[in-house]
């Protein structure tokens, strides 16, 4: 970026009206993604002479966006993790148990939707990986080693309103190792999720599309029109399977259902959407929601859980397995509905 402290201020064109500050800073200016979404985030970026620290802030023609180094830094970083949340760390693997609310890593698309999520608030702003990188480096330099900011790979992920269990990988051997295993669906997840109506057992199997025919990512199969991909569509073999683990009831709300889903594939939204096209839409959700007639749950976020994580590990062949429980606002829940 050179050593201006002030860089000239940059008229938003036409080709890239409707892209997000994060974009537009990075093409206007020749940055690299994370480059750009840091500078927005503290503060260093202006948009009409007004600072603004939303990355994916949409951007209009004629918008003059402005970068100043010497801006004051306006991100206050939380880069703490709740007791426990680090449940295995080794050379080569970080298994961390997700808190709701954070994203997995800066503009997580795997979240709620851009124009939806509900954005961490100020002093909660750090991504998991961040935070995990924070911890990492405080224990090592407790121990009087680790100069070097820990790295980390990212090998899945959960969207921003969903709890749980996720991996970080540490070196690149075991990324492509564990990568292997994600693609030859040998993996173990169960998912935890408190779903609207009176669910079934049983195995959905689908096949994603971008654009299902109302706008949002979903099972061709409940496109109204052709069953088959059209032009250079793409469509992706989607496959969960679903076991009841409780039957709810309440006199106030009626029948929902505690649902475990296993994974076989691992596709974008795939729970949310396989539930939602069942009938049966997670309890919390925002987006895949469209459509449903019943009496819709109140919940503080999306109620799905990452309940077990299981893989061979990288570097020892063993086989590895972790659980995590219920967090206290799905408990919470779930006494609603049982009275």
């Amino acid at each position: 970026m050179g050593d201006d402290k002030k860089l000239v201020p940059f008229e938003v064109p036409k080709d890239l009206s409707g892209t997000a500050l994060d974009a537009a800073v990075r093409t206007a200016f020749g940055l690299s993604w994370g480059r750009a979404r840091d500078l927005v985030r503290r503060g260093k970026v202006a948009v009409d002479g007004k600072t603004v620290t939303d990355p994916v802030r949409y951007v209009r023609t004629g918008n003059v966006v402005t970068i100043d180094l010497a801006a004051r830094n306006t991100r206050t970083i939380a880069t703490d993790l709740p007791e426990g949340a680090l449940v295995h760390v080794d050379p080569h693997i970080v298994v961390v148990d997700k808190p709701a609310g954070i994203s997995t890593v800066p503009y997580d698309p795997e979240g709620m939707g851009a124009s939806i999520a509900k954005r961490s608030s100020r002093g909660e702003e750090a991504t998991l990986d961040e935070r995990v990188r924070a911890v990492l480096a405080r224990r090592e330099k407790s121990q009087g080693r680790g100069k070097a900011p820990p790295t980390l790979g990212v090998v899945h992920r959960l969207d921003k309103e969903t709890s749980g269990l996720l991996v970080f990988t540490r070196t690149w051997a075991a990324k492509k190792a564990l990568m292997d295993e994600f693609r030859a669906h040998t993996i173990h997840r169960r998912y935890l999720a408190i779903v609207h109506g009176e669910a079934k057992g049983g195995t959905i199997k689908t096949h994603f599309v971008e654009d299902r025919g109302d706008g949002l990512r979903g099972s061709i199969e409940h496109r109204s029109g052709r069953k088959k991909p059209i032009g250079s569509e793409r469509s992706q073999l989607a496959v969960t399977h679903f076991e009841v683990v409780e039957r709810l009831e309440s006199k106030a709300m009626g029948v929902h259902t505690l649902i475990a889903c296993r994974l076989e594939t691992g596709r974008t939204h795939q729970i949310r959407i396989h539930l939602s096209e069942a009938g049966h839409p997670v309890v919390g959700e925002r987006v895949y929601i469209r459509g449903y007639r019943g009496t819709v749950v109140p919940a503080p976020r999306l109620m799905l859980h990452a309940a077990e994580l299981g893989f061979v590990h990288p570097a020892t062949n063993a086989e590895m397995r972790w659980e995590s429980p219920l967090p206290k606002d799905m408990e919470d829940v779930l006494a609603s509905l049982r009275g």
